[in-house]
């Protein structure tokens, strides 16, 4: 057996050493063009005349223990997936896990011209849909000409 090779799954030391260096970076705001792989929940961001539409993928996950929140131009999205346990007896054993559990947080920069009063949200079928209206000064308005 090589040096190398401990004995441990090696591809999980190079997980558990990427989850901590994103532990001591992680955290700061960012907008989605900034968010490092792996992030969970993955978002989609758009954008109507009226509204910015976010998108947010998190099957799993209770609506309960979810929180969304605007302050200071910065979306929060955060809350708690369960671990989900299989059904065999207790000498079972996990070979790999990629299924994300546990508390999560992200934080998305909305634009200037987002109106923080007027933010909807609803949980569907494993997707988080977050409407964030514009301000009226920003939309778009046809000028006539004379």
């Amino acid at each position: 057996m090589s040096d190398l090779y401990s004995g441990t799954d090696l591809f999980s030391e190079f997980d558990r050493l990427q989850q901590q260096m994103a532990g001591l970076l992680g955290g700061f705001p960012s907008s989605i063009r900034s968010a490092r792989f792996g992030a969970f929940p993955q978002i989609n961001i758009g954008a109507t005349d009226d509204s910015i539409e976010v998108v947010a993928s998190a099957p799993g996950v209770d609506p309960a223990r979810l929180d969304v929140t605007v302050d200071r131009g910065l979306l929060t999205i955060s809350g708690e997936r369960g671990a989900v346990q299989p059904d065999a007896s207790d000498d079972a054993r996990t070979y790999a896990q990629e299924r994300f559990n546990g508390t999560f947080r992200r934080v998305i920069e909305l634009p200037q011209h987002a109106d923080p009063d007027k933010v909807t949200a609803r949980y569907t079928n494993g997707c988080l849909s977050v409407s964030i209206g514009k301000r009226e000064t920003s939309k778009p308005r046809a000028i006539t000409v004379q």
